[in-house]
């Protein structure tokens, strides 16, 4: 009878316990910085790689193993068709190409550098960012920017994909 007790009593603990999983956030971090002097901008991204594996499998219907060992370059494609349909800029009013530099891995978030060339003054600067927003609808982008010493923050949730500086 002891053991039958002490098996209900673990089972019911553990049963307990699980309801109280961890809650993961879904949550991205971008810095966008206006470097005047090589007139460009400057744009690094942060985002949990799997999360993002997890979108480029449901988007396109492949397997990605990007921060894996076993990551191969048609991943990397991927990964920068995806980022560059959800992902852009316009300066002045004009759409600018985003150019990817590289990337690396810090733990489980894939850091991702790009940049914006020819860009001699910035009057306005219009994003959108959409990333991960058709993954989950509890994701938030976070994107700090710094334009001529200015920073400033932004929001993007799956209801809010865009937002306008003027420096």
């Amino acid at each position: 009878m002891k053991k039958f007790l002490k098996i209900v009593t673990v089972s019911s603990l553990l049963l307990v316990m699980s309801s109280f999983a961890v809650h993961k956030f879904y949550v991205s971090i971008y810095q966008i910085n206006f470097a005047q002097d090589k007139k460009m901008l400057q744009i690094t991204s942060r985002i949990f790689v799997d999360d993002l594996n997890n979108m480029l499998k449901i988007k396109y219907n492949q397997k990605t193993n990007l921060g894996e060992p076993n990551e191969s370059a048609n991943d990397i494609t991927l990964m920068k068709k995806y980022i560059f349909e959800n992902f852009s800029v316009k300066v002045n009013g004009q759409s600018k190409a985003i150019n990817f530099a590289n990337k690396e891995m810090e733990g489980n978030v894939l850091i991702c550098y790009y940049n914006v060339k020819d860009i001699p003054k910035i009057k306005t600067l219009e994003i959108h960012n959409s990333v991960l927003h058709d993954f989950v609808d509890e994701q938030q982008n976070i994107i700090q920017t710094t334009v001529y010493g200015k920073k400033q923050s932004f929001l993007f949730t799956p209801g809010n994909a865009k937002g306008l500086l003027k420096p």
